[in-house]
């Protein structure tokens, strides 16, 4: 796997760029991490605070450093707030896989932003990376999730206990 944070890969589409998180998305990540809906699906504590949304972002600085990550800020390019973060964790470097995740502001949900973030995402795990396979784990009641992973090319691996699934792309 290679895994070359150095500089950091910044990713550009049409519409986005998804570019390193830094302590000026401190108000976003406060924001998102807070939000009822995008926390609906996931399994972890709503920041509380501008402090844990600091610690958060200290915190994948130190996994960057690391090299244990990958985690994009999601910008329009027309505006270089955060409206959503998508990563790589988890790495397997035995078997070069890497676990993607991704949460979205709800006021862009339905817009097409994800599916443009994740398919350049991909594409960079699989030609940069050298990724022989990605995985996620989405509820199974996540239903806008699943829709795009299979969108995606992920299939279905495996339903896991506390109702998740594994869902596994693997390189063509």
């Amino acid at each position: 796997m290679n895994i070359n944070l150095h500089p950091f890969p910044i990713l550009t589409t049409e519409r986005l760029t998804l570019r390193k998180l830094n302590e000026k998305d401190a108000d976003a990540i406060f924001r998102l991490r807070s939000d009822n809906i995008v926390n609906a699906y996931l399994d972890r504590e709503p920041a509380a605070s501008i402090q844990d949304a600091k610690n958060f972002i200290q915190k994948i600085e130190s996994i960057l450093q690391n090299q244990q990550g990958v985690y994009w800020a999601i910008a329009l390019n027309t505006n270089d707030t955060l409206i959503g973060t998508i990563c790589y964790y988890n790495f397997d470097l035995e078997n070069n896989v890497a676990e993607i995740g991704y949460e979205l502001s709800p006021v862009y949900h339905g817009q097409g932003i994800m599916q443009e973030a994740i398919e350049k995402v991909i594409r960079y795990g699989f030609e940069v990376m050298q990724l022989n396979s990605i995985t996620a784990f989405p509820r199974m009641d996540n239903e806008n999730s699943i829709k795009l992973l299979k969108r995606n090319r992920f299939e279905l691996d495996e339903a896991v206990e506390d109702n998740y699934a594994v869902y596994v792309l693997k390189r063509a």
